[in-house]
Order: structure tokens, then C-alpha cells, then sequence
């Protein structure tokens, strides 16, 4: 009787010390993109790219990274070169070791909702390094299979 009864009591869901390690906000610090076949890293996004990514502790994470010098487009196609320095997504995360996985459900690019989307880090202090699988970024698709490198710092 007293299984029946504690099974009934409901629960909430909570991380694992894995999962509030990323916990907070963080900073955009740099952001370059390793091409595969030739070992080149390039700064896609400019030397100061700007963009923060937010990890909930309730399991979301929203992810938002913009290019240097964007400005105001005036033409559809300027409208349409702006995607190519802006990355933005949200969905459900969950860690496991030093990778965590998001479940994409809205992103800046159609493509990626309803994937899931892996990404090694190594946290040092406040400071948190990411590197993303080897893929084709839509963004520079042109530039052929790349990973991306990216550092943050806690924000205040």
C-alpha cells in the first residue's frame, strides 16, 4: 500500500549535476569554422561576433548568435545575406558527459527544427568551448563539410 501511495505522489523533473553545469547565461566570445579539407579556421562571423546562449535549468536552451557589422538590410537580397550571419534556435536540452543535445522545435533555418542537434563543450571556470559535429552549415554551405568552435563566458 505504501508503493501504491508513493508512486502517486507526483514528481518533478530535475537535472543532474551533469546538466547544472551549463546552467546560466553566457556570452559570445568567438565563433570560427574549421574546414575539413583543408584544416583552414575562418572567422565566418567577423572578430567580434555578438549572441548569448541561455540554458534553463527546467531543460530549454535558446541560442542566439549574430555576425559583426550587421546593419539594417534595404533590399530583399541584403535581407536575405543577413541569414547568413545569424544562428538561432531553441528546444529541449539534456547532457550527458561533456556533450549536450538539443531537440530543436524553432530555429532561424527550417531545416534544423525537428533535429537534434549535438554539441561537444569543456567548461573551465566561466568559460565554456563548443564544437559542433562536422556537417554542412547552411549558412556557408559553399565552404563544404565544416565544425564550428565557439566560445562563451558566464554572463554577469
Amino acid at each position: 500500500m505504501l508503493a501504491l501511495s508513493l508512486a502517486c505522489i507526483p514528481t518533478q523533473s530535475s537535472f543532474g549535476d551533469d546538466d547544472s553545469r551549463i546552467v546560466g547565461t553566457w556570452k559570445l566570445l568567438s565563433y570560427v569554422v574549421e574546414v575539413q579539407a583543408t584544416g583552414e579556421q575562418l572567422p565566418v562571423m567577423g572578430d567580434r561576433p555578438t549572441g548569448y546562449v541561455t540554458f534553463l535549468p527546467t531543460g530549454r536552451v535558446f541560442f542566439m548568435l549574430t555576425g559583426e557589422g550587421r546593419k539594417p538590410a534595404r533590399s530583399d537580397h541584403e535581407r536575405a545575406e543577413l541569414l547568413d550571419t545569424l544562428v538561432a534556435y531553441t528546444g529541449t536540452y539534456s547532457v550527458a558527459g561533456d556533450t549536450w543535445t538539443t531537440s530543436v522545435d524553432v530555429a532561424w533555418n527550417p531545416e534544423w527544427v525537428g533535429t537534434r542537434q549535438v554539441r561537444a563543450f569543456k567548461l573551465d571556470g566561466d568559460r565554456l568551448d563548443i564544437s559542433t559535429p562536422w556537417r554542412i552549415m547552411p549558412n556557408w554551405s559553399d565552404k563544404g563539410t565544416t565544425r564550428s568552435i565557439i566560445s562563451f563566458e558566464r554572463a554577469q
